[in-house]
């Protein structure tokens, strides 16, 4: 018997599907050999886009740096370091 060829993002309709289905969460878990988290991101993911077929990976990086300041606050204290080094 030959192997199926198949897709994560096949994968993961398949699974969401089963879910919406009415099947239990367990049940598809278990079939998949997936986590009941990684079964709810999918499903949450699939709600958010209202069913688009296609379901990337999202990364996994910040959208913007924590130790990140604004733009306004930076010119705020460049001012200040030049107004400092003319009153020396």
């Amino acid at each position: 018997m030959p192997w199926k060829e198949c897709s994560v993002m096949d994968e993961r309709l398949r699974f969401v599907a089963k879910l919406l289905d009415g099947e239990s969460m367990t049940d598809v878990c278990r079939e998949f050999g997936i986590s009941r988290k990684v079964l709810l991101r999918s499903a949450l993911r699939v709600q958010r886009v209202r069913g688009c077929p296609a379901l990337p990976k999202q990364a996994l990086l910040p959208h913007r740096s924590g130790g990140a300041i604004h733009v306004t606050s930076c010119i705020r204290l460049r001012s200040g370091r030049q107004n400092a080094e003319k009153s020396r």
